[in-house]
């Protein structure tokens, strides 16, 4: 077997299992809220549009996808991040779910006989970890911590790391902490790119859940400094959160052509193409921003529910965006221990999404709570967080 697997860490949730083994739950059904998979109903558009091609079950999907789908998702970015261009053809590639997506274009960027680092937040999407670890790469960890407002200090990287850095990843709107880049952030970071040759990966597929202002995108800073060619920029977008359809495997990676080209043929003999009637559905979620504010609001309400009810039981902080809670606590094993023993709750304990460094471990005393859960749920949540707090 390939020796790098012994390097990677067990995945969250196996370390959660392991943490409630001994635990005998309150007497009453169990609300999830420690894994981001969207519990709110699928459109019903979206169902119809695949029950409808269903002919082409027998039809072997292309890897580039199909020209249609390209060109929906390229009128969807030109629209929400306000781009002068975006080149269907050469600037866009649809991946099946941003996680299959940023694995593989890991595998092909990475040229392991340079052993680059491969930099990324703390605590982080174990994906860009793992993927890292199995291209040969070196995982640098920047800390995200309340002194950085959870975004992670980029002066602090070393030169000497910069030199030898082949990818940086970063995750706006952040998981698990809901924090937003500025686009003075992703300047600085185009500009270290340009300095040193790295590649800049920015992982959006939280963009579309926010409260008062849509987040910024890579690609958006890029148009608004005249960098049309996106140079050494690639994003990553999904339909799982944004229209609640993590089941459809369906996103896109865009941006750098030079980098997709290669990508692509990558993507060919990896094998992960799209069904195509999974991209004719897909085109039609991604020319339909109805369902998306519906989303939004329901989102908003859950937030509203747990700041007005829970804001004196607890320290809430709102995200900027997305649909977790970062909560500070005394102890997240403990605190996800007791929430599971007396409300039957299942919560993630902040340091399985985080490694330890020489400055700590910033996800430790934190845990990580996703508001998937439809509203009356997140009703129950509170009448048993009140009653045990």
């Amino acid at each position: 077997m390939n020796s790098s697997l012994d390097l990677l860490h067990p995945y969250p949730f196996e370390k959660l299992n392991l943490l409630f083994q001994d635990i005998q739950p309150a007497n009453m059904p169990l609300i999830a809220l420690s894994i981001g998979e969207p519990k709110h109903p699928a459109p019903e558009f979206v169902k119809h549009a695949i029950v409808e091609n269903f002919q082409h079950l027998s039809t072997y999907p292309n890897s580039k996808g199909l020209l249609g789908l390209r060109q929906s998702i390229a009128t969807w970015l030109t629209q929400r991040f306000k781009l002068n261009h975006i080149d269907a053809e050469k600037q866009i590639l649809p991946v099946t779910g941003t996680r299959e997506g940023i694995f593989s274009l890991v595998q092909a960027l990475i040229n392991r006989d340079d052993a680059p680092y491969v930099v990324m937040p703390n605590p982080f999407y174990q994906i860009y970890e793992g993927a890292a670890l199995l291209a040969g790469a070196t995982p640098y960890f920047v800390n995200c911590t309340e002194d950085n407002q959870y975004l992670g200090d980029f002066d602090q990287v070393p030169a000497a790391v910069w030199e030898k850095t082949a990818l940086v990843f970063v995750c706006t709107p952040g998981n698990p902490t809901g924090a937003v880049l500025s686009k003075q952030q992703f300047k600085k970071l185009i500009a270290l790119s340009d300095q040193y040759g790295f590649v800049i990966a920015s992982d959006e597929c939280y963009s579309e859940l926010w409260f008062d202002q849509a987040p910024f995108g890579l690609l958006e800073v890029c148009a608004e400094m005249g960098r049309d060619d996106y140079k050494n920029c690639i994003v990553f977008h999904s339909l799982s959160k944004r229209s609640n359809l993590p089941g459809m495997r369906s996103g896109f990676v865009a941006g750098d052509a030079t980098i997709l080209k290669p990508y692509l043929k990558f993507r060919t003999y990896h094998g992960a193409a799209m069904p195509v009637q999974h991209q004719l559905a897909s085109i039609a979620a991604w020319d339909d921003e109805a369902h998306v504010e519906e989303n939004r609001r329901q989102y908003r309400a859950k937030f509203d529910l747990f700041q007005s009810e829970l804001g004196h039981l607890l320290p809430l902080q709102k995200p900027d965006a997305g649909f977790y809670y970062w909560l500070k606590v005394d102890h997240d094993e403990k605190f996800a221990q007791m929430l599971m023993e007396k409300a039957h709750i299942k919560v993630l304990p902040g340091r399985y999404l985080s490694r330890d460094t020489a400055e700590g471990n910033p996800g430790e005393n934190h845990v990580r709570m996703a508001l998937v859960a439809d509203l009356a749920q997140c009703e129950q949540v509170v009448q048993r967080l009140k009653a045990i707090l």
